[in-house]
């Protein structure tokens, strides 16, 4: 059995920021997370038995009392051929105020349902001192490999992911919600890493964590190389996913103070690291993107009227851009790297990435000869008799100006009245005015 490792051990350059001490999303303080994996059965589908390989995993951004100390929130929709419920006022009010889940698409309401039954039981005044809540989940099609019309997903499924929720390192690849999914007709599921800046740039931790299930081999890119058009040949053979493109769902978080709306702004970046790794956001894809700041703790319940915020100056975000591609690439990776070979429902094969194989592309790649450029020549100078000069041109100063362009768009400048000649009388001078 091949040893399973993360992008990182691929010797892969993976952006100028250092990862956190877990390279994942617990980097951030008081970010915990936990799994519920269910595999069970083998062999023909046959549906509400199996064969089951699905799950749930939950985000806690802060820590077991998000209720109470709610945090800020954005998100980003790069393509919505997918759900994340809660997502509608998560966008209106900015504020993440439940844990975050992540399961299969046809498990979004049990897990829901078990979310509210969890948290009515810690906080008890839900729907009564308080208002009521909706759970955030994110769905990702797991059917190629999972009985996901049987709807294996309950509520001690959820709870189990709920109360093991920790900090330190994450498990990866087929855990969790994870379980069934495939990214690039690979193995895939879930895949985490972060970043630290630098004092210069705040000392700011940002982490990501992804449920990867998108694209086809020929998509699939690895620093930058297109390592499944060439590994496609080898796997030409086997039996794929055809009818769904996948999605993909990420959930960044930071301890930098952000508000909701450059929550957004960072969320449009988690996007370009997806496609960084190959996404194309096809027609039926869903890339959906969430995020939230711990910066800020916002009270559910407080006498005062007014609520003071720190807030990163917009013209710091670009390190936290960057951090977002770097580590949103690296995580869809992980998924990929720490993901095992799969059979699910109906005998359907999910090969492994072959990280031997892929080392192997990079490294050739980080060695190929260098092509040296040849020296630019010199244009050969034109005989005088070819030439063309061209017409003595009016300078700035002779040339009448016709329009500049404002900052509000073009505005028009009327030529000059021309001077009028002595023999033109007062009804030839008004027709020799500008048009």
């Amino acid at each position: 059995m091949e040893p399973r490792y993360r992008a990182r051990d691929l010797g892969i350059p993976l952006g100028r920021f250092r990862p956190g001490k877990w390279n994942a999303i617990t980097d951030v303080e008081g970010v915990l997370v936990g799994h519920s994996t269910i595999i069970r059965g083998a062999g023909p589908l046959r549906r509400g038995r199996g064969p089951v390989r699905t799950g749930v995993t939950a985000i806690l951004p802060n820590q077991k009392n998000i209720f109470e100390q709610r945090v800020t929130g954005g998100g980003f929709v790069l393509n919505g051929a997918g759900e994340v419920s809660g997502l509608t006022q998560l966008m209106e009010w900015g504020i993440v105020e439940t844990p975050i889940f992540l399961t299969n698409t046809l498990s979004v309401g049990a897990v829901s349902d078990a979310a509210v039954q969890w948290m009515v039981e810690q906080f008890p005044g839900i729907g009564d001192e308080h208002d009521v809540l909706i759970p955030l989940v994110g769905e990702c099609d797991d059917s190629w490999l999972n009985d996901v019309a049987g709807r294996h997903v309950k509520a001690e499924n959820v709870r189990e992911a709920l109360e093991t929720a920790t900090s330190g390192p994450v498990a990866e690849g087929s855990v969790g919600g994870g379980t069934g999914m495939i990214s690039c007709d690979f193995k895939a599921g879930i895949g985490t890493s972060s970043r630290k800046l630098p004092p210069a740039f705040g000392s700011y931790t940002f982490g990501v964590l992804v449920m990867n299930n998108f694209g086809h081999m020929q998509d699939l890119r690895v620093a930058g190389l297109p390592v499944g058009p060439l590994l496609e040949p080898k796997y030409r053979h086997f039996h794929k996913r055809a009818i769904s493109y996948g999605s993909i769902i990420a959930v960044a978080a930071t301890d930098a103070p952000l508000s909701s709306h450059q929550l957004g702004r960072v969320s449009k970046h988690v996007a370009l690291g997806i496609g960084r790794a190959g996404s194309i956001a096809a027609h039926g894809s869903g890339e959906i993107i969430l995020a939230f700041s711990t910066a800020n703790k916002i009270p559910r319940t407080t006498q005062k009227m007014i609520y003071h915020m720190k807030i990163l100056l917009d013209q710091r975000l670009n390190p936290l851009y960057e951090a977002a591609i770097e580590a949103t690439e690296e995580a869809i990776l992980n998924s990929l790297c720490m993901a095992r070979d799969m059979v699910g429902a109906n005998n359907n094969y999910a090969p492994a990435l072959p990280l031997a194989e892929v080392k192997e592309l990079l490294d050739r790649w980080k060695l190929r000869p260098k092509t040296p450029k040849a020296p630019i020549q010199a244009p050969a100078p034109i005989p005088p008799h070819e030439r063309h000069e061209p017409a003595d041109e009016p300078t700035i100063a002779e040339a009448p100006p016709s329009a500049v362009r404002g900052a509000e768009g073009m505005m028009n400048v009327p030529l000059p009245e021309p001077e009028p000649r002595e023999d033109q009388g007062p009804a030839d001078q008004s027709r020799s005015g500008t048009r």
